[in-house]
């Protein structure tokens, strides 16, 4: 129980105020906030470990919204309310009134009667995610306001189109872990990497939240991507003044190669050009299928030009020492495993696959910390009740 000790020591020393706040970007948290998040996160991981109850709530409700499909993401959604002793329920859309005219406004009062959380997943429309998640927000802020709610549940992102926080706050502590603290970041360099894929429509939120998030650290990030498949601008720019602040770097590379050499992280990951997602968005939106197959197939084409874009053993051999941490959020798409060609050659992941896992194990302490700091006044007290009992 020393490390949780040590742990506990350390998170009383940090300034933070986040009970009854949402969680919907990294970058809306200061750095006391996200080192206090993942000081929780460790002490909850170290506290299940050991075999210790995590019941913080006696009674309340956790709502989940998914509005893609999700597995990890799903699931330590689920392990981590239970864990806290919040039951779970799962808004299925196409089982509600929605469809009859309800609004989110009405929706989100009424799922929230007794919620702590909401836990929402929605990256599937750009410029609409991040907007629905702050929409449902507002809607109980107002409920609690009038009266209508007996508490304010706090909203956090699952993943939007914007930001995946669970996701990048998770591969933080995971490079924390491996590296051994957040000081030891500083100056490692880590590529975060676009790579072939032969689906088109994947989020801009993971690279987005990597490069977000690393800048901050100190740590000389490049984002590596073919020419016409960048990132949201506003995120770019916000990324090269972290890094600016944090005494870290940020460089845009076109090569793959260029983005491994030296590197002592990689993250290649496949995800749709800004400007595909930005037509994408009214063809979803208006239910346009024969625009969508066009779409699909112009996108389809164009990656294929880009097929070299594998994460492969000559490419790994250009990273320091050759043995560069490979991160991955998973699911991958490995060549010749789960396609023909992909983002991830077979043995490069086959190497690195359970540390891919361990990886995405983090998420569900990470998202159990997220809860425990918005709904808890006095998270460091319950966090200690917690490591006496």
């Amino acid at each position: 129980m020393k490390t949780i000790q040590d742990s506990l020591a350390q998170l009383a020393k940090l300034e933070t105020d986040t009970h009854g706040r949402d969680f919907l970007l990294t970058w809306e948290r200061t750095d006391s906030e996200i080192r206090a998040l993942l000081l929780v996160a460790e002490i909850l991981s170290e506290l299940h470990r050991a075999g210790r109850s995590l019941r913080v709530f006696e009674s309340g409700l956790a709502i989940s919204i998914f509005r893609d499909n999700s597995t990890r993401t799903r699931f330590s959604f689920a392990s981590a309310v239970n864990a806290l002793g919040l039951g779970l329920a799962d808004l299925d859309e196409g089982k509600s009134q929605i469809a009859h005219g309800e609004t989110v406004r009405e929706t989100a009062n009424v799922i929230s009667f007794l919620a702590e959380v909401i836990g929402i997943r929605d990256d599937m429309f750009l410029g609409e995610g991040n907007a629905y998640m702050r929409q449902v927000a507002a809607a109980v802020q107002e409920g609690f306001e009038k009266g209508v709610l007996h508490q304010r549940p706090s909203v956090v992102n699952l993943q939007c189109d914007v930001d995946h926080p669970t996701q990048s706050v998770a591969d933080l502590l995971a490079l924390k872990a491996h590296f051994g603290s957040l000081e030891a970041l500083r100056g490692r360099k880590i590529a975060m990497s676009w790579a072939y894929s032969p689906s088109y429509g994947k989020p801009l939120s993971v690279p987005q939240g990597i490069i977000g998030l690393m800048s901050r650290f100190g740590m000389n990030v490049v984002l590596a991507h073919p020419e016409g498949y960048g990132l949201i601008p506003e995120v770019v720019a916000l990324a090269r003044q972290n890094s600016a602040k944090s005494g870290g770097t940020f460089t845009v590379a076109t090569s793959m190669e260029d983005a491994f050499r030296d590197a002592d992280v990689v993250y290649p990951k496949s995800w749709a050009p800004f400007s595909v997602m930005q037509r994408r968005t009214p063809l979803l939106r208006q239910g346009d299928r024969e625009g969508l197959k066009a779409l699909e197939r112009e996108c389809l084409a164009n990656n294929a030009r880009f097929k070299g874009w594998e994460c492969d053993e000559a490419k790994m051999r250009l990273t320091r020492a050759g043995s560069a941490l490979y991160m991955h959020c998973l699911p991958a798409d490995i060549s010749g495993v789960s396609c023909a060609e992909g983002e991830v050659a077979e043995s490069v992941f086959e190497r690195h696959r359970i540390g891919t896992y361990r990886e995405a194990g983090f998420k569900p302490f990470v998202i159990a910390a997220m809860i425990l700091m918005a709904r808890v006044k006095n998270c460091t007290a319950a966090l200690r009740r917690l490591a006496k009992d």
